[in-house]
């Protein structure tokens, strides 16, 4: 390798960002490693000889080489330094990471300027409301750190899911393989109904549960049978982007409602302003901040909508995964006959292939939905209930939620600690009592958290920003970001926190802030 024509190179393309030599030599290096010309398992020339051929004092060959260890760029050993194993990998999610901000970039870019064209331009097939959604960012098979929502893939017990599977269908008659029952199977039904009742004090029957194709099915279906085009929905500001388009693709109206540390808050203000025909929440562990409603505020709200004649539909998406305290009932149960449609999915219990999830309606609407559901809903996957009813009803979920609930509980607490380490003052955590996210919330205002995320992105780290969950136009008080831990080992997490906070105080400190920690410079301990 000759490394004085890498750095020579490296530095014309780069002559105009103004970098001290330390720094321009380590982007260099790291840059090599990311593109695969220093390939995993490379040795760096020693540090004296590397200084002696680039004409460079050594202590900035040991600060470029102390940087790219910290990183996880390289390790280092009695002889020297080497490329990390891992160097490939974080080279290949950095670039999908990065391709996915910039595809997101450009798909922000092409609706605005769509929304400033004529209808009757090129989009005038789309309907206004396809052009009202908003992009969410990334890929949905992003995996890695810290993306949200992905459960423990590989602590799934896919063997024992096999052999169910392999039964089930050993086991189906001809008219089994006829359409299905469009409110789902009878048998994972009542399966549903049993286990709500038991783990989440939901009060209802297998005739009130109907199985949808996983979350974002369920809000189409809410927003399609109990509202109108125009009615008014109120959606949690931050809150979920996922509900926010199945209400703007139903032509509802939306109303952001501002969340604090407990979760939605409406004032008065809104109640008389602005009343609701839905209610859109996630109490038990609100999305993205983390929150949980307390009890006064749910029954509050519960009777907010009785008296505006409101339905609320609360998202129970991971309500399962509770780490302090006791569980939480569900909003549902709290009241008889409380008008609460309420959604759960076995995407973060289980895996997110399965796309099975389920809506529980109040007595009073089930035989409205069943009509409903018998006219437009897709019917099939027979098998994928069955085994799924067999599977809640033989004790294997409950003993999967437990192993899952450790295994989750372990990889929050080390990740909290190794936040509180490495973040200092210029952030805080919020909701990391239950689920598999929590949110990083900075405490410095002037920190630009999208400007961060597109930066960890290029890292290879998936970190969502807060305030890119905004849900209307007002102001809202939460920048930060949001990281997911259930994919993280427990012993790599403080790596990844690591490159994280290096990430987030580089920016404190290149706008000046006081709360920021100085980039890290080099030591003269380490040995050629």
């Amino acid at each position: 390798m000759d490394y004085a024509l890498l750095v020579s190179s490296f530095t014309q393309r780069h002559s105009g960002q103004g970098w001290p030599r330390q720094r321009m030599l380590h982007e260099c290096l790291r840059a090599a490693i990311r593109d695969g010309t220093l390939a995993a398992g490379t040795r760096l020339v020693a540090t004296r000889t590397l200084a002696a051929e680039l004409g460079m004092a050594r202590n900035t060959v040991l600060y470029a080489y102390e940087q790219l260890a910290c990183e996880g760029y390289a390790v280092s050993d009695r002889r020297g330094t080497v490329v990390a194993p891992v160097a490939a990998a974080i080279a290949s999610a950095g670039a999908s990471a990065a391709a996915s901000v910039a595809a997101v970039a450009a798909a922000h870019a092409a609706t605005r300027a769509q929304a400033q064209q004529p209808f009757g331009e090129p989009h005038h097939s789309l309907s206004r409301r396809a052009r009202n959604l908003r992009e969410v960012g990334g890929p949905a098979h992003q995996m890695g750190a810290f993306v949200p929502g992905v459960p423990a893939l590989d602590a799934f017990p896919a063997a024992h899911w096999r052999r169910l599977l392999d039964r089930v269908w050993r086991g189906l008659n001809p008219a089994q393989l006829n359409y299905g029952d469009p409110a789902g199977e009878e048998a994972l039904r009542s399966a549903i109904a049993d286990h709500l009742r038991a783990s989440r004090g939901v009060l209802c029957g297998a005739s009130q549960v109907f199985i949808t194709d996983g979350t974002q099915s369920s809000l189409d279906l809410c927003a399609r049978a109990c509202a109108d085009e125009g009615d008014t929905v109120w959606i949690e500001h931050p809150g979920y982007l996922g509900a926010l388009a199945a209400f703007r693709g139903a032509g509802l109206k939306v109303e952001g409602i501002a969340v604090d540390e407990d979760g939605i808050a409406p004032t008065p203000q809104d109640w008389r302003q602005r009343p609701p025909r839905l209610i859109y929440t996630t109490p038990s562990h609100q999305y993205p901040v983390g929150g949980v409603l307390a009890l006064e505020r749910r029954l509050a709200l519960i009777a907010g909508a009785r008296a505006a004649g409101a339905l609320i539909i609360e998202d129970d998406y991971d309500s399962e995964f509770r780490h302090d305290g006791p569980p939480l009932a569900a909003m549902q149960g709290l009241a008889p006959d409380a008008p609460v449609l309420y959604l759960g999915t076995f995407s973060k219990t289980m895996f997110p292939a399965l796309r099975i999830g389920f809506l529980v309606a109040p007595q009073g609407l089930a035989e409205p939905l069943a009509a409903m559901r018998a006219q437009s809903a897709a019917r099939g996957r027979v098998a994928e209930q069955l085994a799924l009813a067999e599977f809640l009803r033989s004790g294997q979920f409950a003993l999967h939620l437990r192993r899952m609930r450790r295994l989750y509980r372990q990889r929050r607490d080390v990740l909290v600690a190794s936040l509180r380490q490495h973040m200092g003052t210029i952030a805080e955590v919020h909701g990391a009592s239950a689920g598999m996210h929590l949110a990083l919330r900075f405490t410095v205002p002037a920190l630009d958290d999208t400007a961060i995320s597109a930066r960890l992105a290029q890292e290879g780290i998936v970190a969502h920003a807060l305030s890119m969950h905004a849900t209307c136009e007002r102001t809202q008080a939460w920048h930060g970001l949001m990281l997911g831990y259930a994919q993280i080992p427990a012993d790599l997490m403080e790596g990844f926190v690591r490159r994280l906070a290096a990430v987030v105080h580089l920016a404190a400190y290149e706008a000046k802030l006081p709360e920021a920690r100085p980039p890290r410079v080099a030591t003269r301990k380490r040995a050629a």
